[in-house]
Protein backbone atom coordinates (compact mmCIF):
# COMPACT_ATOMS: atom_id res chain seq x y z
CA UNK A 1 0.00 0.00 0.00
CA UNK A 2 1.72 3.58 -0.87
CA UNK A 3 0.96 6.47 1.01
CA UNK A 4 -1.19 9.69 -1.14
CA UNK A 5 1.82 11.97 -1.75
CA UNK A 6 -1.53 14.70 -2.32
CA UNK A 7 -3.10 13.88 1.18
CA UNK A 8 -3.12 16.75 3.51
CA UNK A 9 -1.42 16.93 6.48
CA UNK A 10 -3.06 16.82 9.90
CA UNK A 11 -2.65 20.49 11.05
CA UNK A 12 0.62 20.32 13.55
CA UNK A 13 2.84 18.53 10.46
CA UNK A 14 1.70 21.45 8.29
CA UNK A 15 2.41 24.17 9.98
CA UNK A 16 6.04 22.55 11.28
CA UNK A 17 6.79 22.35 7.40
CA UNK A 18 5.51 25.78 6.75
CA UNK A 19 7.92 27.53 9.33
CA UNK A 20 10.76 27.80 7.35
CA UNK A 21 12.43 31.12 6.00
CA UNK A 22 12.66 32.25 3.15
CA UNK A 23 16.32 33.61 1.77
CA UNK A 24 16.39 36.20 -1.30
CA UNK A 25 19.33 37.42 -3.86
CA UNK A 26 19.62 41.26 -3.90
CA UNK A 27 17.89 41.46 -7.32
CA UNK A 28 14.99 39.01 -6.34
CA UNK A 29 14.41 41.20 -3.34
CA UNK A 30 14.66 44.39 -5.52
CA UNK A 31 12.07 43.47 -7.20
CA UNK A 32 9.63 42.15 -4.81
CA UNK A 33 10.62 45.63 -2.62
CA UNK A 34 9.54 47.81 -5.73
CA UNK A 35 13.19 49.19 -5.31
CA UNK A 36 16.54 49.42 -7.24
CA UNK A 37 19.47 47.03 -6.30
CA UNK A 38 21.59 49.82 -5.23
CA UNK A 39 18.22 50.25 -2.22
CA UNK A 40 18.73 46.74 -1.21
CA UNK A 41 23.00 46.97 -0.86
CA UNK A 42 22.48 50.28 0.67
CA UNK A 43 20.36 48.96 3.39
CA UNK A 44 22.60 45.86 4.01
CA UNK A 45 25.50 48.41 4.44
CA UNK A 46 23.57 51.01 6.51
CA UNK A 47 20.65 49.07 8.52
CA UNK A 48 20.82 46.33 10.98
CA UNK A 49 16.84 45.96 10.47
CA UNK A 50 17.70 43.30 7.32
CA UNK A 51 18.58 39.93 8.03
CA UNK A 52 21.02 38.25 5.64
CA UNK A 53 23.78 36.30 4.88
CA UNK A 54 26.78 35.75 2.79
CA UNK A 55 26.30 32.74 0.67
CA UNK A 56 28.90 31.83 -2.25
CA UNK A 57 30.15 36.02 -1.64
CA UNK A 58 26.47 37.07 -2.28
CA UNK A 59 24.10 38.51 -0.36
CA UNK A 60 21.14 36.98 0.32
CA UNK A 61 18.17 38.95 2.02
CA UNK A 62 15.32 36.96 4.36
CA UNK A 63 11.92 38.14 3.14
CA UNK A 64 10.65 39.07 6.35
CA UNK A 65 13.04 41.48 7.29
CA UNK A 66 12.55 42.89 3.66
CA UNK A 67 9.28 43.21 4.24
CA UNK A 68 9.52 44.76 7.59
CA UNK A 69 12.06 47.47 6.09
CA UNK A 70 10.00 48.37 3.38
CA UNK A 71 7.11 49.23 6.20
CA UNK A 72 9.63 52.00 7.97
CA UNK A 73 8.85 54.83 6.21
CA UNK A 74 6.20 56.64 3.93
CA UNK A 75 8.31 56.83 0.73
CA UNK A 76 9.66 52.78 1.13
CA UNK A 77 6.01 51.72 1.91
CA UNK A 78 4.73 53.67 -1.05
CA UNK A 79 7.30 52.05 -3.54
CA UNK A 80 6.44 48.45 -2.06
CA UNK A 81 3.06 49.15 -2.09
CA UNK A 82 2.58 50.53 -5.82
CA UNK A 83 5.60 48.83 -7.73
CA UNK A 84 6.41 46.00 -5.55
CA UNK A 85 4.60 43.04 -3.71
CA UNK A 86 1.92 45.19 -2.42
CA UNK A 87 0.44 45.61 -5.27
CA UNK A 88 -0.76 41.83 -5.77
CA UNK A 89 -2.06 42.17 -2.26
CA UNK A 90 -5.38 43.53 -1.94
CA UNK A 91 -5.03 44.00 1.53
CA UNK A 92 -2.85 43.27 4.10
CA UNK A 93 -3.92 41.60 7.29
CA UNK A 94 -1.90 41.81 10.39
CA UNK A 95 -1.37 38.57 12.42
Amino acid sequence: MSKNPNKALPQKEASKKLNYEIWLSVSEAASLAGVGDKTIRRAVKESNLLVYKIVKDRYRIELKSLINYMNLNTKLNNKFLNFGLGQYVDRWKDF
